[in-house]
């Protein structure tokens, strides 16, 4: 296995660590010069790839790559990977497989109901409509060099360093109340769990990659603060809280993600079943800060 991350941030170096010992070579992208240290630190070969031009060394890289993991949000022209490198992987003759990190929003607004990968999706967000735009796009390519690739349709992404022990610390966390609210999550070494899986079966097709548990997030909230000894945050009623519009914006969807498809076609369960399981382990290991 020789893997090549297209964006290797929080997600991307989960996935490196999960593959340590395995991937016979990892490389991966980053827009920063100045991370380029981090990733080699984390057994991944680096480039800059700032999406407005080709990436110096990678079509080099890729030739050689046979797995591919998209991390790139795409941009207000695209994306940016198909926009550069589509004929470089086109031309990667060991190519065994595509993975596109997207995101659970494209499906929409379902009004709490649950979801699955054969659900319509009908976004409203702009960004959800662009991933959707983006995973139209992949897919064609994909089947146009007849390479399989999985739409991995991720949660909101939690674990060391990201969490709600960190919000309670800095000051940050809010307990808003929106009566039926709920949302998805995915513990980052999840992710990486889950996508190594769907390499090596070589999936095709869309997943959804989140927990088995919706849950409100001031619960989540009040879970965190149950283990740190602290008092939660005041509840606060969400039509009246003074929040970015981005923001308020995810509270405009609410949806039931089903991760049924990924545990029967992987044969995988999440190591992190709920939120709880996951914030336990961390408070636990004294890891939560990253």
């Amino acid at each position: 296995m020789r893997l090549f991350i297209f964006g290797a941030g929080y997600s991307g170096l989960a996935l490196a660590r999960h593959l340590a010992g395995k991937a016979d070579w990892i490389g991966g992208t980053t827009r920063h010069a100045e991370r380029l240290d981090e990733l080699a630190a984390a057994g991944i070969e680096p480039f800059v790839f700032d999406g407005e031009r080709p990436g110096e060394g990678v079509r080099e890289a890729l030739a050689g790559a046979t797995h591919i993991v998209l991390s790139v949000a795409p941009g207000e022209t695209g994306d940016a990977v198909l926009a550069q490198h589509a004929d470089d992987i086109a031309a990667a003759p060991d190519l065994e497989w595509i993975g596109y990190w997207s995101t659970v929003g494209v499906y929409g607004d379902y009004g709490g109901a649950w979801v699955e990968e054969t659900t319509k999706c009908h976004p409203k967000a702009r960004r959800s409509r662009a991933r959707l735009a983006t995973e139209t796009e992949w897919t064609g390519f994909a089947a146009g060099i007849e390479c399989p690739i999985a739409m991995l349709r991720l949660a909101g992404i939690y674990g060391p360093g990201r969490n709600a022990f960190v919000k309670l610390a800095e000051g940050t966390a809010k307990r808003l109340i929106k009566p039926g609210q709920v949302f998805n999550r995915i513990h980052v070494d999840d992710i990486a769990a889950m996508t190594a899986a769907a390499m090596t079966a070589r999936a095709d097709g869309v997943f959804n990659v989140c927990d088995d548990e919706p849950a409100p997030p001031q619960d989540v909230i009040a879970y965190a603060a149950g283990l740190m000894g602290v008092e939660p945050p005041p509840e606060q009623d969400f039509a009246s809280a003074d929040l970015s519009p981005m923001a308020r914006s995810f509270y405009g969807e609410n949806k039931r993600c089903s991760n049924a498809k990924i545990k029967t076609t992987l044969g995988l369960e999440p190591v992190y079943p709920t939120y709880r399981e996951a914030h336990a382990a961390m408070w636990a290991a004294g890891n939560w800060r990253g």
